[in-house]
Parts: C-alpha cells; sequence; structure tokens
C-alpha cells in the first residue's frame, strides 16, 4: 500500500513538472520580448543629435543574454535536484516493512524489542539504564558483555511491565565499579513510510517515530510483520 501511495506521488510529480518547466520558457520569453520593444522603442526615440553610442546597446542586450543564461542554468539544477530526490525515494520505498536499527527512543506496546549492544573494551559489567519521556528512570537491569542483541521485555523496577509509551535507553560500560562510559542504545523498528520531508528524506515507524533516512545504521527483514 505504502509503495503504490509512493508511486502516485512519483506520477503526479513527474506530470507537474512539464507544466513548471512550460511555464518558466513562456515567462523567459516574454520578458525577452519586452526587453526587445523597449530596446527598439529607445532606438526609435533617442536624440538624433546626441545618438545612443551603439556598444551601450551591445552592453545591454549581452547582460539581458547573461540573466537569461542563468535562469535557464537554474532550472535545469532544480531539475536534476528533483529527480535524484524521486530516485532517493523510489529507492527507499523497497524498505517499507523492514526492520532498521536506529538510535531513537523505543516507542515500547508490550512486544519484546531488539536491542543493539555493545559496551566499551574492557568492561567488566553493564547496565542498561530506561528512562521515560519525562527523563525519570523507570528500569535498570544488568546486560551480557560483548557486542550483540538482547531482547528487552520492558520490565521496570518493580518487577512489572512497563506501561506503553516512548523510552530512552542508555548502556552503561562499568569497569572495577566505576562507570566508564554512558552511550545510546540501537533498537529495531519496523518502517511503515518512506516520503519526502522539508530537509530530506523520512522514515516512518510503526509507533510514529519519524528519523531522516541517514540515521540508519543496519536493515534486516522484519521478524513478524504483524505485530
Amino acid at each position: 500500500m505504502e509503495i503504490s501511495t509512493q508511486s502516485a506521488i512519483s506520477n503526479a510529480q513527474s506530470n507537474a513538472a512539464p507544466s513548471a518547466s512550460t511555464s518558466s520558457s513562456s515567462a523567459l520569453s516574454s520578458d525577452f520580448e519586452t526587453f526587445l520593444l523597449m530596446l527598439t522603442t529607445q532606438m526609435q526615440n533617442q536624440d538624433p543629435l546626441n545618438p545612443v553610442d551603439s556598444e551601450d546597446f551591445a552592453v545591454q542586450l549581452a547582460t539581458f543574454s547573461g540573466v537569461e543564461q542563468q535562469v535557464r542554468t537554474n532550472q535545469l539544477l532544480e531539475n536534476l535536484a528533483g529527480g535524484f530526490g524521486e530516485t532517493s525515494l523510489a529507492q527507499l520505498a523497497s524498505w517499507v516493512g523492514m526492520e532498521a536499527r536506529i538510535s531513537e527512543p523505543v516507542a515500547f506496546n508490550g512486544t519484546p524489542v531488539d536491542l543493539a549492544i555493545s559496551p566499551s573494551a574492557g568492561s567488566d559489567a553493564a547496565e542498561l539504564i530506561v528512562r521515560n519521556a519525562f527523563g525519570t528512570e523507570v528500569a535498570r537491569e544488568a546486560v551480557p558483555l560483548g557486542e550483540g542483541t538482547i531482547a528487552w521485555a520492558g520490565i521496570g523496577q518493580n518487577g512489572a511491565p512497563l506501561e506503553s509509551g516512548n523510552y530512552s535507553l542508555e548502556l552503561s560500560s562499568i569497569r572495577q565499579g566505576e562507570v566508564t562510559n554512558v552511550s545510546p542504545v540501537s533498537h529495531y523498528a519496523r518502517i511503515t513510510e518512506a516520503r519526502q520531508g522539508a530537509s530530506g528524506i523520512e522514515l516512518v515507524f510503526a509507533g510514529g517515530g519519524v528519523v531522516p533516512s541517514g540515521s540508519v545504521t543496519a536493515l534486516r527483514e522484519a521478524a513478524d510483520v504483524s505485530s
């Protein structure tokens, strides 16, 4: 469904592009005709005893020609940039339905979430720190050493499941009882949409999260597309 929507958008943009280009060309042609009319009028009404130097007319014509070429160059660059954007969007449309690894708050809904952890080298312990949307710590638990993926069940400090919502996760690396590093934890989330945003292509995730496409650090097939 999402890919069909993106195709419709791409087709609409393709159909609109020639119209915009034709409009710009017509405006440019009209401006050029106006300039020639003004130039001809200027020549017809000049003082016979003090005529305008022919070099001045040549300068005016050359100046307008230069501006005309610059406008056309800008139009070509805009069309080229738009083409690149549409191509990238079409490519990212194939990501819809897959799971991407991102370092953003987790949209927890009671289902375990896969986390990518990587404690600092030399650590002898590591802890996962969980904070709610208000920044309050709601859970802290030990995690295995070594880089890998673990399933976070969303259990709070009292042993009960956390409420549905957004949670920020951090990994605290510990050595000899001292915290040596605290870093954000990446997690996997399913992509539901790829769209063109104000600052580039954005990916929308299940739960409502939106991140730039460049923030994705890994991609994999979704384990269960129904979740």
